[in-house]
């Protein structure tokens, strides 16, 4: 029996890329897995695939940037299964740029996706798994997280405010409320990721670092990795690259 299964775990980002990835892969493990991203259509038909195929999945539409919608997202998964195991905080944008671009409108996107939205997940499921003592909250970070490239500024900023977040979090309540802090932080992912780049002089760069990317299911194994392990053992950190990578 996998550590995996009946676990109800609540997943941001889910409509494409790694959060598809990790539905399907969590789902082969025998999760209740409640979707979440602002794409109805594409939330139903992973919803569908996955019911399809054995699994119990449900969904409802949200936007992370709305702490309102975040509390009722984890009122949703609470009322349907009774519990919530664990939350994946995989929502995120990444529209490189440079500075004296002033790309004002895509700095305050990031800002509100990347760290609200990861702050707004953590403060919807905490009580609940204070409650129980038990829980398990995994943040996506990045390999910008742990290093800072021209172009990156803005949005390794918010990748690195993840991490520290998810660090305080395991500070303040592993020792207290047993709940697990996991931070994930991949390298170039073939994901939908790089389509909101709109600086063409950061583009080009990026797309020679995106030629080698991995496929998402390679972070969707590293998140039911940490998942599955038992609840007395916490995987804190983990930086997932291509071989190649150099960055």
């Amino acid at each position: 029996m996998s550590n995996v299964e009946n676990k109800v775990v609540i997943l941001t980002g889910a409509s494409s890329g790694i959060g598809e990835e990790t539905a399907k892969e969590l789902t082969k493990y025998g999760a209740k897995l409640v979707l979440a991203a602002r794409r109805e259509e594409r939330l139903k038909d992973l919803q569908k695939k996955l019911n399809d195929e054995g699994g119990d999945a449900v969904y409802k539409v949200t936007d992370v940037t709305s702490s309102e919608e975040m509390d009722e997202l984890a009122k949703y998964a609470h009322d349907t299964y009774g519990q919530i195991d664990v939350i994946v905080n995989n929502a995120g944008l990444m529209p490189l740029s440079l500075l004296h671009k002033r790309k004002y409108d895509e700095w305050d996107t990031m800002i509100d996706v990347n760290i609200k939205g990861v702050l707004y997940g953590i403060g919807a499921v905490l009580p609940y798994m204070q409650e129980r003592k038990q829980g398990h909250v995994i943040n996506i970070s990045s390999v910008a997280g742990h290093s800072v490239a021209p172009g990156s500024a803005v949005y390794s900023g918010t990748k690195f405010a993840v991490r520290a977040i998810t660090e305080g979090l395991r500070q303040e309540e592993s020792p207290n409320s047993n709940i697990r802090a996991t931070i994930i932080s991949p390298g170039a992912v073939s994901t939908e990721l790089t389509e909101s780049i709109t600086d063409e002089d950061v583009k080009s760069g990026i797309e020679d670092v995106y030629k080698e990317a991995i496929d998402a299911d390679s972070i969707a194994r590293t998140i039911r990795f940490a998942v599955e392990e038992p609840s007395e053992v916490a995987i804190n950190e983990i930086l997932v690259r291509p071989t190649n990578q150099g960055w």
